[in-house]
């Protein structure tokens, strides 16, 4: 199995909408998705393609950090989306990989994510909490960060 991770092209938005409502119980992260490309928020948008087909997809879009004035830029990790039949080949980890690869190319400072921790642990997240960063959901063990470069001081 050759699956390419790849940035998405303007052409295949419908097919990543495919995806992203076969992944998820709702359309929520479909019309995410399109918002953000809509206003332009997205910094990083790549798939995952096996034999001409979209089988996942990542975003990474610009998030603020209350109080943080003149510091890294961050992103966001949201969604993650692995076709159901796609499921446990390691798509979502090439497209997590990959995806944090390009961030540090964009020169992005930090991504924060809301998941599962035992999963994205694994890419080096941390417990936000622990560096004083909250977010507007309530969550705790599911609320990640992860520095890609240090601040300049």
């Amino acid at each position: 199995m050759k699956v390419l991770v790849r940035p998405e092209h303007s052409n295949e938005f419908i097919a990543i909408g495919e995806v992203l409502r076969s992944a998820f119980p709702t359309d929520q992260e479909a019309q995410l998705v399109e918002r953000l490309r809509q206003h332009s928020r997205l910094v990083v948008s790549l798939v995952a393609e096996l034999d001409g087909q979209i089988v996942g997809h990542i975003a990474f879009s610009f998030v603020e950090i209350a109080g943080l004035l003149n510091g890294p830029v961050g992103v966001g990790l949201a969604p993650l989306a692995v076709s159901p039949e796609m499921r446990g080949r390691g798509v979502g980890f090439r497209l997590v990989r990959e995806g944090l690869f390009a961030c540090e190319r964009e020169g992005i400072g930090f991504v924060v994510v809301l998941g599962q921790p035992g999963y994205y642990k694994r890419f080096g997240f941390k417990q936000a909490s622990r560096f004083g960063v909250e977010n507007e959901y309530g969550a705790t063990d599911a609320f990640m960060i992860l520095e890609l470069k240090e601040p300049t001081q």
